[in-house]
């Protein structure tokens, strides 16, 4: 009888008892307040109903170029190139598994080379998305979306003005579908995230050359860490990766484009608002601008 009576009170410490429920629920329930990072996804949804507006305010550098062979020439001395981007993304959730995303970035560039300098300024290429929870996070099982993107060809890609040193091409003409997968994991006090888009590119006319872009890879990993008083340390990677492109036909050999790009960041949350601030480098690349830049966003629900 007395075995009996100390396996109930086992069976009850284990299964019913108040702090251990208490600490599991914790668990379960930490959803710290965060902007999100810069590149990647975060996996879960908006929320139903809801309109969420996230800008990003970008000052971007250029130090160099990587050529087809993937190596790095710096700008001749006194020569420049930079740019400012205010961009804007929006989210609408049209039920808690589905909904709608849009994107656009209006651009300044401003370029010197020798005695000559030039500046432009225009909308970039805009974007449209389509997002589906399909997993949402239980256990070891991370977050799981899928998505759908189309990019929209918005901004200015030929005639450019020889004044302009190429500062007034914002885009490239091509209208891309992609399609794509979130993931998000909550490791406390930590969150990962990966993402990866497969995109494909149409033929378009750029300056009367029947020009098709190669498909193209973008993928992102990052992980945020938590600290106390609403503060959180984030670090991304961002990759991108096309192949040749092709012109009346044929293939131009080495116009591959791809780079490697990270981003340590600093954010801070409440339950109104969520900033972050990063700096971004790019590492390695091909037929790429080897750029350095500052990125700002904070995120307001309405």
């Amino acid at each position: 009888m007395r075995k009996v009576f100390l396996w109930v009170i086992f069976i009850n410490l284990i299964f019913f008892d108040p702090v251990l429920v208490s600490a599991d629920a914790g668990q379960e329930e930490w959803n710290p307040s965060s902007a999100g990072p810069i590149t990647a996804w975060t996996a879960p949804l908006c929320g139903k109903g809801k309109f969420v507006v996230q800008p990003f305010l970008l000052y971007n550098r250029t130090r160099g170029a990587f050529n087809s062979d993937g190596h790095y020439d710096p700008l001749p001395k006194g020569d420049k190139k930079y740019q400012f981007q205010e961009q804007l993304f929006a989210q609408y959730g049209i039920t808690d598994r589905l909904e709608l995303d849009a994107q656009t970035v209006y651009q300044e560039n401003y370029v010197k080379q020798d005695s000559s300098s030039a500046h432009a300024d225009g909308f970039g290429d805009s974007y449209l998305f389509m997002r589906y929870c399909a997993l949402e996070e239980k256990g070891w099982f991370p977050h799981i979306t899928g998505l759908f993107q189309l990019r929209m060809p918005t901004g200015k890609y030929e005639n450019a003005d020889p004044d302009k040193l190429g500062a007034d091409l914002m885009g490239d003409g091509s209208w891309d579908q992609g399609l794509g997968i979130n993931l998000a994991k909550k490791l406390k006090p930590f969150i990962l995230y990966a993402d990866a888009t497969y995109s494909i590119s149409q033929q378009v006319y750029v300056d009367g050359i029947k020009t098709r872009y190669a498909d193209y890879l973008n993928y992102d990993f990052g992980v945020e860490y938590f600290l106390p008083k609403g503060f959180n340390l984030m670090f991304e990677v961002n990759g991108f990766l096309q192949g040749d492109r092709r012109e009346d036909g044929a293939r131009t050999p080495g116009s591959d484009v791809n780079y490697l790009t990270i981003a340590p960041g600093i954010g801070w949350s409440n339950d109104k608002i969520q900033t972050l601030i990063t700096y971004q480098r790019i590492l390695t690349g091909t037929n790429t601008d080897a750029n350095d830049s500052i990125v700002a966003t904070f995120v307001y629900t309405f």
